[in-house]
Parts: structure tokens; sequence; C-alpha cells
């Protein structure tokens, strides 16, 4: 437990003072973020403002990750370097959009299939690693079984499927969080409810852990208690990062930010078996990519059909749609947080009461 308040604690302190000193030098440099001229023209104004502050919490979070264990004296396990290694990859992918977009003075980075590669090699690598390093039960980090809040013995899949399984469910919480990322702090705050509650989740699988606790109700997660370290610590630097993106945002966490974010996440969903409650505690992430697909889709629809192609919404992501509604930026991103504290609490709920009714 000192491990994951320790983690915590670093963490935040960390981007507290080192986004401040982001902004400061970000700034400087000119590195700017570019806004697209189709959007809400209220975001005009957040032209030029200090972007890839992703990189303040990226580092945060390993450096209070591994601070924890040099001040435990533990050895990290391997469950909580790929996750690790996975919101670093997610965050590199990022990295290069974010900066070609400052480099070129564009509102896109990446074209769409080189971002695409990245996010596929990154994945495919931490699914591939996941499903090795038994520990001395023979436990692999990820499972050969789709999971909900325990593996589900009948949904058994061959090693290629897993690793398929496990990319498009990182693609899809990844490119969910970089949807949700259009407003002050919106995606900040939804992604540090998401890890606050699977801090909860792995200290909870770490008490019940059949490696400790044998038994018909017990966890078969490989590392529960490290991986609430690594959760504790993202908790913690999202909080200090929070203090500086707030509405109005001294510094945006671009895709650096967003795409690491969404990589965690998938990325704890597969190591605490818990692939399919992630799309409720996600919840905000999955509705807000819906709205996507839902525009999309009926734009092409209803132009195949009637020549004009028309809108469901004003705009997509459905953030946006309310602004164009006229609700204040603010407004927007309190309900939306609302909403996401109501789907980690209903996702919470649901995790206890599986192991209540046994």
């Amino acid at each position: 437990m000192i491990s994951i308040l320790f983690a915590g604690a670093v963490s935040m302190v960390l981007t507290l003072l080192g986004t401040r000193l982001a902004i400061s030098v970000l700034s400087k440099r000119g590195y700017g973020q570019e806004i697209r001229d189709d959007g809400p023209t209220s975001h005009h104004t957040k032209r030029g403002t200090p972007t890839m502050g992703g990189t303040v919490f990226i580092t945060a979070t390993i450096v209070g990750y591994f601070a924890a264990k040099l001040i435990t004296m533990e050895p990290p396990s391997a469950s909580a370097l790929l996750v690790l290694f996975l919101f670093a990859g997610m965050g590199a992918v990022g990295f290069l959009d974010d900066f070609i977009k400052i480099f070129r003075q564009r509102s896109l980075g990446l074209r769409s299939k080189a971002k695409l590669a990245g996010q596929t090699l990154v994945a495919v690598a931490f699914a591939i690693l996941a499903l090795q390093f038994p520990d001395e039960r023979g436990q692999n980090p990820a499972s050969p079984f789709i999971s909900f809040i325990r593996d589900i013995n009948w949904l058994q899949l061959a090693p290629v499927l897993v690793v398929i399984w496990i990319l498009l469910l990182i693609a899809g919480m990844s490119n969910g969080v970089n949807l949700a990322d259009g407003l002050d702090g919106l995606a900040t705050g939804a992604s540090m409810m998401v890890f606050g509650a699977y801090t909860l989740i792995c200290i909870w699988q770490s008490n019940q852990s059949c490696a400790t606790s044998p038994g018909s109700k017990c966890y078969e997660v490989r590392d529960p208690l490290d991986l609430a370290v690594v959760a504790a610590a993202l908790t913690g630097a999202l909080f200090g990062f929070l203090w500086w993106n707030a509405s109005p945002a001294k510094i945006f966490m671009g895709d650096t930010g967003s795409l690491s974010l969404g990589g965690a996440v998938a990325g704890f969903a597969v190591m605490t078996r818990t692939e399919l409650l992630v799309l409720l505690l996600g919840g905000l992430f999955v509705i807000i990519t819906a709205s996507v697909i839902l525009q999309v889709g009926w734009f092409k629809i209803t132009k195949r059909t009637g020549g004009v192609g028309k809108r469901l919404f004003r705009m997509a992501p459905l953030q946006h749609h309310f602004e164009m509604l006229g609700w204040e930026q603010v407004n927007v991103v309190i309900r939306f947080w609302i909403i996401s504290g109501l789907c980690v609490a209903t996702g919470l709920g649901l995790f206890y009461a599986e192991w209540v009714a046994g």
C-alpha cells in the first residue's frame, strides 16, 4: 500500500511542477496547437496554446512507478512493465503526430495509414509479449480467454486471434480517448476516473488473488498489486496535469497524451481480465466514438439514397454538438464528467456485485 500511495504522490507533484515548466519551454519554442477551421469558432482563441503536454504525465508516471519500486526495494513485474511499454509506445506515436502538426503548421499530423501502422506495431508487440512471461503458477500477464470481470471459459481464442482481439481493444480505446480530447480537461478528468477505478480494482484483486487466497472467488491475475501502483501513478499524474489543463487550458495533452492514455486503459483491461467491463468503465469514450461512427454512417447512407448527405449531429464528436447548440464549454465538460463518473461507478458496482454473488 505504501508503494501505491508513494507512486501517486510523486507523479502528482511531478506533473504539478513539470507542467508549469513545460508550458514555459513550449511557449518559447512556439510549439502551439493548430485548430481546425471547421470547428466551433470559440476554439479559434486556443490557437497557439502549448501542446504535447502528454510528455509530462508520461514521464511523471514512469518516474513515479520506479520511485515506488526503489522505496520498497521490490522488483518491477512483467505486467506493470508491459502496461508502461504500451503507455509510452502509444505516446511515442502520438508525439510524432503532434510534432508534424507543429513543424508543418497544420491541424493534421501523421497520415492516417502511418498513424494506424504505428499504433498497430506497438499494440501487436504488446499483445505478443503479454502472452509470454509465465509466473511460478504458469500465469501469463494476458489470457487466451475473452473476459468480462473474469475469463469467460467458453470464449477461448487461438494465439493469433488473441493478438487481433487485443489490437482491436487498444485501437478502439486509444482512438476513443483521442476523440474525447476536444475540450479543456475533458479527456484528462474522464481518464483520471477510469484509472482511479482500476487502482481500486487491482487492490481488490490483490487481496483476493488466487496466488495468496485460493478459492472459488479468487482472481487469476498475474501481478494485481503492481498494476495498482501503475494505476495510482497514472491517477496522480493526471490530477497534477488537470490543474493546468482545466478551462481555460494553459496546455493541451495532444495526441501524445490521448493515445497513451487510451492504450493504458486497454492495457489494464487486458491485464486485469476486464476486457468487456472496460466498455462500461470507459463508457464516455465509447459514447463519443459511437457518435462519430453514427455521424459518418448516417451521412454516407443518406448520400447514397437521397443524393444529399444528412447529419445526425450538428458536429461530431458528440461534445462539439452541444457546443454548436450554444452550451458553454465548461458546462459540456462538467456534464460529460458526470456521465463518465456514472459509468465508472456502475462498472465498479458490477465488479463488486459479481464477487458478492460468487
